[in-house]
């Protein structure tokens, strides 16, 4: 009897991530209106549940409301009403706090937030000096509380979505955080971790070969660990990996070293195609999603259990297609 894949396996795993509100068009902002962006409401809607948050609103500030501005310093800023004066910075900062410790226990993947508030700004926000004059040197109030509480948490700004590789990155975050929750959740037994680790190599290795090796490391040192601790270990690190940039280069490395594991079954013609289209994206020429198809052909029609269970080849729902594009 073929075993029960590991809970983390489970593509029917809920994703929430927490957004701004005036995102998913939700009439919030200063002035009545929102900043409803199409791409957060359109294909991402359809494979995650958003989890808004307006933090203004929610402590009180109401609509329309005099707008507010960061000033002092942008290491501890105040924010404080344009006209009035009138200082929300006390206020603001309790409701952050016990806002973020109701969301981590909503099980959050990923956050995505407004980018220049002086709430939600994630970073280059304007600071006011004394004089009134602004400098883009810190981050939203509500944003500071997110991040200092739940630091692997995924987090990024609606603008830079706009970016494929910047999108790209943060959603293999997000879907990567769910899973490791998923670990978490299941127990974390010694060969779940291994496997875990174990399918996760090559994604690893397009982002971070020497993170992937320091993993490996602590993988097997396993047994001498207390396996809480451990765990904790592991995830910090594993996050952090994958913040690193994937390159076009670590790309084409892993792609190389996927190819080494059925080359011998090709036929000279079907080597030089697929050497032919690592080569073309290695030059530009074709988005990822061209290689990786190929593989993924290669991969089932030779049955290779250990490169079909590798999350580097499917890390998120393929209708995002967001490997048509980096």
């Amino acid at each position: 009897m073929t075993a029960a894949p590991p809970a983390w396996r489970s593509p029917e795993l809920p994703v929430r991530i927490g957004i701004s509100s005036c995102l998913l068009g939700e009439e919030v902002r200063y002035d009545g209106g929102h900043q409803k962006d199409a791409y957060i409401t359109g294909v991402l809607a359809r494979h995650v549940t958003w989890v808004p948050v307006c933090p203004e609103i929610e402590v009180g500030m109401g609509v329309p409301r005099e707008p507010v501005r960061l000033t002092g310093d942008a290491g501890a800023p105040r924010m404080v009403g344009v006209t009035s004066g009138t200082d929300h910075t006390a206020r603001m900062n309790d409701f952050a706090r016990r806002r973020v410790q109701d969301l981590a226990r909503r099980g959050l993947s990923g956050y995505v937030l407004k980018r220049a508030s002086p709430s939600c700004g994630l970073e280059r926000v304007k600071v006011y000096d004394p004089h009134g004059v602004p400098a883009r040197a810190g981050a939203g109030l509500f944003a500071r509380a997110l991040t200092e509480a739940l630091p692997l948490l995924p987090v990024e700004e609606e603008g830079r979505l706009d970016d494929a590789r910047l999108r790209d990155n943060f959603i293999t975050r997000v879907f990567a955080y769910r899973r490791l929750a998923a670990l978490r959740e299941e127990g974390g037994r010694p060969g779940t971790l291994v496997g875990f680790h174990t399918a996760h190599k090559y994604l690893l290795l397009a982002h971070s070969p020497a993170a992937y090796a320091r993993l490996g490391r602590q993988v097997a040192e396993l047994t001498r660990h207390p396996r809480e601790g451990w765990l904790d270990r592991y995830g910090d690190g594993f996050m952090r990996a994958l913040r690193v940039p994937a390159t076009p280069r670590k790309h084409v490395n892993v792609l190389q070293h996927i190819m080494g594991f059925f080359k011998d079954r090709l036929g000279a013609a079907e080597k030089r195609e697929l050497l032919g289209v690592i080569d073309d994206y290695a030059r530009g020429l074709v988005p990822l999603i061209v290689p990786v198809t190929l593989i993924n052909h290669h991969v089932a029609r030779f049955e290779v259990a250990y490169l079909r269970d590798q999350v580097y080849l499917h890390p998120h729902p393929k209708e995002l297609m967001l490997r048509n594009h980096a």
